[in-house]
Parts: C-alpha cells; sequence; structure tokens
C-alpha cells in the first residue's frame, strides 16, 4: 500500500517539474534574462536537495526539530535587519549569502514543518487535554508569523498559519479552540489589511477590478483576459499574448493564466487536477501513517500536504479573481528556486518518514 501510494506521488511530481519548466519557458519568453535556464539549475538543484533530504535518517529529524524552529526565526529576524535584509519593490524577503538568497518565509516552511512534526509527534496526545499544551506550537508559529508581516509577506504568514491551525486540530486540538482561533485569526487578519492602504486597494479591486483595471486592478483583469482568450482549448504552447508585459510575474504569481490561455481551460483544469491529486495522496499517506503510530511521519506529510493544498488554492483563486490579488507562486510549477528546493526537501524529508515505516512495519510483522 505505502510503496503504491508513494510512487503515486513520485509519479505526479515529476509531472508537475516538467509541466513547470516548459510553462516557466513559455510564460518568460519575452523577458531579458534567461529565466528558463535559471529555472533548469533550480530544479536540478531541487532534485538534489530531494535525494538529500531522502538519504537523511528520520531520526535526526525527530531529535533536533527545535532546530527547525530556530533556524526559521533566525532567517525572519536577519532579513529585517538593515544591511541583511535584500529588498526588492518595498519588501525585505530575502537574505543573501554570497550569491544565494534564502528567502524567509520559504525557510519557515522548512524549519517549522520540522518542528510541528517533532513537536506534536512528542506532545500531540496531551492536546485534547491541556490547552497549554496548543498554546506553545501556536505561540512559536505566530511568532515567526509575524516577523513575517513586517517584511511584508502576508500571504506566506497566512498560509503557514492556516496548515498550522489544521494540523493541531487534526492531532487532536478541540473543535471549540479550533473556531475560536479562527475568529481571532480573522479579525487579525482584517486590521493587518486595514493597517496597509496597498492591501485594502487589492481588496477593492478584488470586489470590481475593471474599476481600477490601469491600477489595482491591473494585474486581476489581465490575468482574466487570459481566461477569456483561451477559451476551451488555447491558443496553443508559446502563442499566449499576455505573457508580452501586459501580465505582470506570468512567470510566478500569474503562470496559472498563461496556462489558461495557452492551453485553454481543459489544460488548466488538468494541471490543477493533478496537483489535486499529488495534495490527495500526501494527505491519505499522512493518515496512513498515523494509523500505524508513525506520528512524525504523518504529521510532516500532513503539514507538507496541507501547504500545498492551501497555497495551490490561494494561487488558483487570486489568478480567477475569487481572491483579492497576493504574490504566492503555484507549488511546482512556478518560477522560484526556494520555493522548489524547499519543497522538494520536505518531501524527500517525508517520503524517507514514511519508507522507514513501511519496513518497521515488515519488520514487526515478521516477527
Amino acid at each position: 500500500m505505502f510503496s503504491g501510494r508513494i510512487s503515486n506521488i513520485l509519479a505526479a511530481w515529476m509531472i508537475l517539474l516538467t509541466f513547470g519548466a516548459v510553462m516557466v519557458a513559455s510564460a518568460a519568453v519575452a523577458l531579458t534574462n534567461s529565466y528558463f535556464s535559471k529555472h533548469l539549475v533550480y530544479v536540478s538543484l531541487a532534485l538534489v536537495g530531494f535525494v538529500i533530504a531522502y538519504a537523511i535518517p528520520t531520526g535526526l529529524w525527530v531529535r533536533t526539530y527545535l532546530l527547525g524552529w530556530a533556524v526559521a526565526a533566525l532567517v525572519a529576524i536577519l532579513v529585517l535587519i538593515p544591511g541583511l535584509g535584500h529588498e526588492v519593490n518595498g519588501a525585505s524577503r530575502w537574505l543573501r549569502i554570497g550569491n544565494i538568497s534564502l528567502q524567509a518565509a520559504e525557510v519557515a516552511k522548512l524549519g517549522l514543518g520540522i518542528y510541528l512534526a517533532g513537536y506534536l509527534a512528542r506532545h500531540g496526545e496531551r492536546l485534547r487535554d491541556d490547552a497549554r499544551t496548543l498554546l506553545v506550537p501556536l505561540t512559536m508559529v505566530a511568532l515567526v508569523a509575524g516577523m513575517l508581516v513586517l517584511e511584508p509577506d502576508l500571504g506566506s504568514a497566512v498560509v503557514l498559519i492556516t496548515a498550522t491551525v489544521t494540523l493541531t486540530f487534526i492531532a487532536g486540538a478541540k473543535l471549540r479552540y479550533f473556531l475560536l482561533i479562527g475568529v481571532l485569526g480573522a479579525a487579525v487578519l482584517g486590521l493587518l489589511i486595514l493597517d496597509e492602504p496597498y492591501r485594502l486597494q487589492r481588496l477593492i479591486a478584488f470586489v470590481d477590478p475593471w474599476a481600477v483595471q490601469y491600477g489595482s486592478g491591473y494585474q486581476l483583469t489581465q490575468a482574466l483576459i487570459a481566461f477569456g482568450r483561451g477559451e476551451l482549448f488555447g491558443l496553443g504552447l508559446g502563442e499566449g499574448v499576455q505573457k508580452l508585459f501586459y501580465l505582470p510575474e506570468a512567470h510566478t504569481d500569474f503562470i496559472f493564466a498563461v496556462i489558461a490561455e495557452e492551453l485553454g481551460v481543459l489544460g488548466a483544469v488538468v494541471a490543477a487536477a493533478v496537483l489535486a491529486y499529488l495534495v490527495v495522496q500526501l494527505l491519505v499517506l499522512a493518515q496512513s501513517s498515523l494509523s500505524t503510530g508513525q506520528r512524525f511521519a504523518g504529521y510532516l506529510t500532513y503539514f507538507l500536504g496541507l501547504v500545498i493544498g492551501i497555497q495551490f488554492l490561494v494561487s488558483l483563486g487570486v489568478n480567477t479573481g475569487v481572491l483579492p490579488t497576493k504574490g504566492l507562486t503555484l507549488p511546482f510549477i512556478s518560477y522560484g528556486g526556494n520555493s522548489l528546493i524547499v519543497l522538494c526537501a520536505l518531501l524527500g524529508i517525508a517520503l524517507r518518514a514514511c519508507a522507514e515505516e513501511k519496513a518497521s512495519t515488515r519488520g514487526r510483522k515478521r516477527g
């Protein structure tokens, strides 16, 4: 059962990486920098990261799970220090180390995923009866998420908080705590939106993008035009027009709109279906791991599936106008080295943990 499900996950993952490389090559064709060549380098590094992560015994991550939070917090702090953080478009989200750029939000996904899996594996059984056990991971994640908001990177913070709260609910937190956190989170999110004029402008543009199509609604209207041009079967791979300096960030945040324009509604649905299939397979594998007592493997795989699923839904919603514009990549498809490497590394750690579970299960049966 495990081997078949892992094979399905690997197949879907490879399809998405290959498809993503093709779409990045098409979406970035008008840009001066060699984004496609860089993307191939990132994919290669992501594959290396997967292999290295898969080669590390799970026990090492279990013993050092607190280090995951420490690294996530450290990078989130360093990017906020003037002179250390690398600023792009008014946001200080990257830490430059020589020629390497680390995005704080992506490092946080890796570090917090390991931390949450390790913490819940040790203390998860007390979540239902002890509110303090729930408060500890929520506070630790909220501290890192708060620093991400200061960059500002509200979208990534929302993804991490949502995945964390959902994971604690899966681990056994009571429903009333879950609902209370949801209400408080919605209130804080509302205040953060009202606190920054550009966030409020995005919300207004989301309500009626055509009223501000040459202002805050420009990206969304251009994305919607791409969907309209693509119709059912698309204009053909490489034949899209919106990527020719009409649609900003066509190779990253709005690559799904390029897919819809060139491959049509059918192509977009197939791409979304493969991503959804990967998420479902990860969640089912996570539940199987928990049912056999492998808590670290189960919680980490759940976290990975939740992060990919939430980010996928947000990206899909932003591209189609269902959600306000937010800069989040489409997992395994969009251009972006940090995102690719981190998600592939997390996948390697999760599958290694599940593979070790399979081996231990066989050993118990033989014994």
